[in-house]
């Protein structure tokens, strides 16, 4: 399963609900959607500052992670940013690939 930072902000009248429901009522919501989609919550939390929430997400795949920004971001009431996490793993693999690149003026 891939790994995903989820960086959230609840605008105009989700602001309004969050404030209605309360927090804990958010976050269930949040663990049965992934829930739903095959995925897990490692972590999540609250802030203040750049974003509002702050969540580290485990999904099926990249179109499973996908599916769930563009269901979140088209009820207009939370914007997400979505990062894909890399294991030292990962990188080690990509190390070893040989692209054929040429920089720009070279």
């Amino acid at each position: 399963m891939a790994k995903y930072l989820i960086q959230a902000n609840y605008v105009g009248e989700g602001v309004k609900g969050l404030l209605k429901e309360g927090g804990s009522s958010r976050i269930e919501t949040v663990r049965n959607l992934v829930g739903s989609m095959g995925g897990s919550i490692e972590s999540i939390y609250y802030a203040f500052g750049e974003y509002d929430v702050y969540s580290i997400v485990e999904m099926p795949d990249h179109a499973t992670m996908s599916a769930f920004s563009l269901a979140v971001n088209a009820t207009g009431m939370v914007t997400i940013k979505t990062t894909v996490l890399m294991t030292p793993e990962d990188i080690d693999e990509a190390a070893k690939k040989t692209p054929d690149y040429r920089p720009p003026g070279q």
